[in-house]
C-alpha cells in the first residue's frame, strides 16, 4: 500500500489552499497548492525552498494562506482539484469559465474559478468545506457554493479532537455490533458509520446508510446529506465518512504527510 492509499484509509486531511503574497514588491500574487497540514505548509513556503517550500514562492514572502478547501476523500482527488484550479483553461470541466479579464486581479480571478468549480462535476458532489483562514480576505462567491458545502472560518480543528476514540465504539459481543438498518454483523476492518450525536445509537454499514440517504436522490451514487434514522438530525455525508475514517495510528503521520506534499508536481505561481 502506497502512502496516498494508507493516508486515505486512516482519514487524513487533504486540502487545497490559496496563498496571497504580502510582500510589497510582489503583493497580490497568488499561489495554489495541495496540503495535508496547512499550518506547517505555510511555514515551509515562508521558510523558502530549503525548508520545504515551493521554488516559485521562495524569496517572495511573506505569504499568507487565506483560503482552504478541504474534505477531499483522497490525495488524488485533492491534487486533481488543485490542477484544475491552477489551469482552468486546460480543464474540460471548466470550459464555460471565461479567461482572466484585463484589469481583473489574480485573487478575484481565482475566486471566480473556484466558484464555478464547486458547482461543476465531479467536485459538486464532494463533501467539501470552504474555509477562510483570513476573514478579512473573504469575498462572496458567484455562483455561491452548493448548500451542502459549509462556510467555515479560522484554522481547521485538530484531527485528534474530532476523531472518535476506539473506546467510544461498540465493543465486541454487544448488540451494537449489528447494523441498525439491516441488522447484519458489522465488519471490524473499517468500522461502522456512527452518528456524531452522543445519545444516538446509529451504527450502520456504509452501503446501508448510503441507500437510506439516496432515497431522496434516486439515480445518484454518492449521498450529500440525509436524516439520521436514529435521532432524525440532519447529517452531512462527508462528515460521517471523515469521522469514521479517522484513525489513531498517527505515529508516522509527519513523515508520510511530508512525502505526500513533496511528491506531487503541480506547483504553480499565478502572477
Amino acid at each position: 500500500m502506497g502512502p496516498s492509499e494508507g493516508a486515505a484509509r486512516r482519514g487524513r486531511f487533504f486540502g487545497v489552499y490559496l496563498l496571497y503574497c504580502l510582500n510589497p514588491r510582489y503583493r497580490g500574487r497568488i499561489y495554489v497548492g495541495f496540503t495535508v497540514n496547512p499550518a506547517r505548509r505555510v511555514q515551509q513556503h515562508n521558510g523558502g525552498r530549503k525548508k520545504g517550500g515551493a521554488w516559485r514562492t521562495s524569496g517572495r514572502g511573506p505569504w499568507e494562506m487565506v483560503l482552504l478547501v478541504h474534505g477531499f476523500p483522497s490525495a488524488v482527488a485533492a491534487l486533481r482539484f488543485e490542477w484544475a484550479w491552477q489551469h482552468p483553461q486546460a480543464s474540460r470541466r471548466l470550459m464555460h469559465v471565461g479567461p482572466r479579464t484585463r484589469g481583473e486581479a489574480s485573487f478575484a480571478f481565482h475566486l471566480r474559478v473556484l466558484a464555478h468549480m464547486l458547482r461543476a462535476p465531479p467536485w459538486a458532489r464532494l463533501p467539501l468545506t470552504l474555509r477562510w483562514l483570513r476573514p478579512d480576505f473573504r469575498r462572496d462567491l458567484c455562483p455561491p457554493p452548493p448548500p451542502h458545502v459549509p462556510l467555515a472560518f479560522g484554522p481547521p480543528p485538530p484531527r485528534r479532537a474530532l476523531a472518535p476514540r476506539r473506546q467510544d465504539l461498540p465493543s465486541a459481543g454487544t448488540e451494537a455490533e449489528r447494523c441498525t438498518l439491516c441488522t447484519r454483523a458489522l465488519q471490524d476492518e473499517e468500522g461502522p458509520l456512527c452518528c456524531p450525536h452522543p445519545s444516538c445509537p446509529l451504527r450502520a454499514h456504509v452501503i446501508c446508510l448510503a441507500e437510506e440517504f439516496l432515497q431522496e436522490e434516486p439515480g445518484q451514487l454518492l449521498p450529500l446529506e440525509g436524516q439520521c434514522p436514529g435521532c432524525k438530525n440532519s447529517l452531512l455525508w462527508g462528515d460521517l465518512i471523515w469521522l469514521c475514517r479517522m484513525g489513531t495510528e498517527e505515529e508516522d503521520e509527519e513523515d508520510e504527510d511530508s512525502e505526500l506534499e513533496e511528491e506531487h508536481w503541480t506547483d504553480m505561481l499565478a502572477p
